[in-house]
């Protein structure tokens, strides 16, 4: 039982809802499981790949703006296609 001046771990904060870590991890591997049971092992492994890519890229080049500048130009070289 939770006393008064203990706060509440599922109120809302600056961020947003913060939901308990059991709860969080329980949905994610709910969700994993029922996409493994819906495409098979092979299409998740290939969807969790492209996530982490995803991720990664999210979180190294689209932070900063020079660096996703400096990436769409070592794909697509100035003066060449734009």
């Amino acid at each position: 039982m939770r006393t008064p001046d203990q706060p509440d771990q599922t109120s809302k904060g600056p961020e947003g809802p913060s939901f308990p870590p059991g709860l969080t991890g329980a949905l994610i591997m709910f969700v994993l499981g029922l996409i493994w049971v819906l495409l098979g092992f092979w299409k998740l492994l290939f969807i969790m790949v492209l996530t982490a890519i995803g991720y990664y890229v999210g979180y190294r080049y689209l932070r900063d703006r020079d660096a996703l500048r400096k990436l769409i130009d070592k794909i697509l070289p100035p003066g060449r296609f734009r």
